[in-house]
């Protein structure tokens, strides 16, 4: 059996791992794992067919917010990958009979065992550990943060029936201005990329969870030229047609806010996605 990627594109991890293996021609079997359609929308039922809309139960406490798309309880790849990984998330890895879950993780393993070009996790020990000290940074700051528009301007909506007020995407977009402002001073700098001349895991991690916000019309690169090279450059490094086809769903995320939503699921979700926005 070959390479299988358990993969939601929605996912922010989930495309850095799927722009990184088709970057570097690596095969693998992509198993499409629609997670938010399956498990919170359920599948809309074919025209004239009269059936029901299918759901699975509500299972919030699955969804790690700001992310998206993260625990695998729905069916069909669905299923698959919550046999794969442990943990019951995407992404998901599966090498014969090897699993493995984690963005990080799974970015290494392909790393290492297809060989890459060194810049991607370089073997220079101090170039290797710049990369590393960004993955470690970028959680607790650029996740923590660009994620939240989705939530903020289409998913929170989509669920209470109303916008929210101005002042939580204002709030959200203070802390992710701040963090932007570390980013450019501390990691890019004058630099092309963020440990140099060449792309690296690094770059890949931050401008997946960049496109975020750009895909809910908050430009985060108008304002910031510097930002706006860097993003140039990546596309560039990666190739513009696989960058925008792994990013097509995001960047067109409010197409859901026209999806009808079973008032029962609504009742249930809404107060929960408002506490953990908190």
């Amino acid at each position: 059996m070959g390479l299988e990627l358990y993969l939601d594109l929605l996912s922010q991890p989930c495309r850095s791992i799927y722009i990184f293996a088709r970057s570097n021609n690596i095969p693998f079997e992509f198993k499409h794992v629609e997670l938010f359609k399956d498990s919170v929308l359920g599948k809309k039922p074919a025209a004239g067919s009269g059936a029901e809309q299918p759901r699975a139960g509500p299972c919030i406490h699955c969804y790690k917010v700001p992310s998206l798309g993260c625990a695998v309880p729905g069916p069909s790849n669905s299923e698959g990958a919550g046999k794969v990984s442990l943990l019951k998330k995407v992404p998901a890895l599966k090498d014969g009979d090897f699993t493995l879950a984690e963005c990080t993780a799974i970015l290494l393993y392909l790393s290492r065992k297809y060989n890459t070009p060194d810049h991607w996790y370089p073997s220079d020990i101090q170039k290797r550990a710049q990369v590393d000290e960004y993955l470690s940074w970028h959680h607790a700051n650029i996740r923590a943060n660009a994620p939240k528009t989705m939530w903020i301007k289409v998913l929170i909506p989509l669920f209470t029936g109303q916008p929210l007020p101005s002042e939580k995407l204002q709030e959200v977009m203070e802390g992710l201005s701040t963090s932007l402002k570390q980013f450019e001073e501390r990691f890019l700098q004058d630099k092309a990329f963020i440990i140099g001349s060449e792309i690296s895991l690094a770059d890949l991690v931050a401008i997946v969870e960049l496109m975020q916000p750009v895909g809910v019309g908050c430009d985060i690169f108008e304002d910031r030229p510097r930002l706006k090279e860097w993003r140039r450059r990546v596309e560039d490094a990666v190739g513009k047609e696989l960058f925008f086809q792994a990013h097509e769903m995001i960047l067109n995320i409010k197409e859901l806010s026209n999806i009808q939503i079973d008032p029962q699921l609504k009742e249930h979700l809404a107060p929960v996605l408002m506490k953990m926005l908190k």
